[in-house]
């Protein structure tokens, strides 16, 4: 007979994680990354070292039959000062493939950046112990679901019942690489990205490549893909490009095909989808950089606004209108001789319809309502891609 007392302790190893690319061996457990670390020496975005182990796609999976389950973690937040904080990451267990129970870590440590001088200042936190019990006593699935928007050092696990890796189940693989939307930002909880419904409801193993602010064709991320093994690749191109005012006319086009030709030399023939933005007011029309809307600040709330012209985009600057022509001619274009690549454009996930009814809170990211329309509508086209 089970007992709530958790006398097997099971340190947290590969076998036991889903969706990172590697891990790292801290002081005080394992933290998950999702680019591999040689990438690091190649970027000097300080806030994309942050994002990447902010582990949005990466789950615990195992089979036991406990009923109560204990996870030792040392969560950090970012913040931004003047800016309103972010919610606590969700932590979402699964049970057989439903969700059963959610908590949060209530003490964290915390990064606070400073944007008028660059600075990070570093609060520390506490190790922390999240609490699954009352789950049923029978042999079954239990995946936990790490938080999206928060970094997380996993220590061990105790249960009152033996945890089994979960052998290769034979799944089909999907790398996405994407924005702050695919990472999930503005979702409530990591099963409730659009990426995490989709694959969910599709079936497939996510690996989720989302980044926060740094979707930009960066190379070091494509030979990242290329490296990965993937049955179904997406790569979701143009809101960052825009709002970070990155490049010009001249420079995207090659740039998105050197992104595609390297992915390509890892998996010559594997779906590989091609995703523009969703529709986004701000930059349909108008070009970046993007910056905080300030009169919304000062009256706390967090929106964001576009600060190029209109007229800009004659000179060669971005915007979403421009970004889906050129990502719908170099599909087609390639398409001649790559009969496995394919274009969505990202407004038939949402759109300008969708856009009325379920408008986007900071005119930037959809709301947690619309990544549950997102993913349910892009799960059709996952089976669809698997069938090609």
């Amino acid at each position: 007979m089970q007992t709530d007392n958790l006398q097997i302790t099971t340190p947290i190893a590969a076998s036991l994680l889903r969706g990172a690319i590697e891990l790292e061996q801290t002081a005080f457990g394992i933290l998950p990354h999702r680019l591999p670390a040689w990438t690091r020496a190649q970027f000097p975005d300080s806030q994309l070292a942050l994002i990447e182990t902010e582990p949005s796609g990466v789950r615990l999976k195992f089979r036991t039959a406990a009923t109560v389950i204990e996870l030792d973690v040392l969560p950090t937040r970012r913040a931004i000062v003047g800016i309103p904080p972010r919610p606590k990451g969700i932590y979402d267990l699964c049970v057989n493939g439903k969700l059963e129970r959610q908590c949060s870590a209530e003490n964290a440590a915390l990064l606070r950046t400073d944007m008028s001088t660059g600075t990070i200042i570093h609060e520390p936190g506490t190790v922390q112990t999240l609490r699954f019990e009352g789950l049923e006593g029978d042999d079954k699935l239990v995946e936990i679901w790490l938080p999206h928007n928060e970094i997380v050092e996993l220590g061990v696990l105790r249960s009152n019942s033996p945890l089994r890796a979960v052998a290769s189940e034979k799944r089909p693989i999907w790398v996405h690489h994407g924005s702050s939307i695919s990472q999930g930002s503005n979702a409530t909880s990591p099963t409730g990205t659009w990426p995490a419904i989709a694959s969910r409801t599709a079936e497939v193993d996510l690996v989720n490549l989302g980044f926060g602010g740094n979707a930009l064709l960066d190379p070091f991320v494509s030979r990242t893909i290329r490296d990965t093994p993937a049955d179904i690749i997406s790569v979701k191109i143009g809101i960052n490009l825009v709002n970070a005012d990155l490049m010009r006319l001249r420079a995207f086009g090659p740039a998105v095909n050197g992104f595609l030709d390297t992915i390509r030399e890892g998996h010559p023939d594997k779906p590989l989808l091609v995703m523009s933005p969703i529709y986004c007011p701000i930059h349909e029309d108008t070009p970046g950089p993007g910056m905080f809307d300030l009169d919304a600040l000062a009256r706390g709330e967090m929106k964001f606004l576009a600060t190029g012209r209109p007229e800009d985009a004659k000179s060669g600057r971005l915007t979403l209108t421009v970004i889906r022509e050129q990502l719908c001619r170099i599909v087609e274009q390639r398409a001649k001789h790559d009969t496995n690549i394919h274009y969505l454009d990202g407004r038939t996930l949402y759109g300008e319809a969708d856009h009325a009814g379920l408008p986007l809170p900071d005119r930037l990211h959809p709301d947690a309502e619309s990544h549950r329309l997102m993913g349910r509508r892009f799960a059709p086209r996952l089976r669809s891609l698997l069938g090609s």
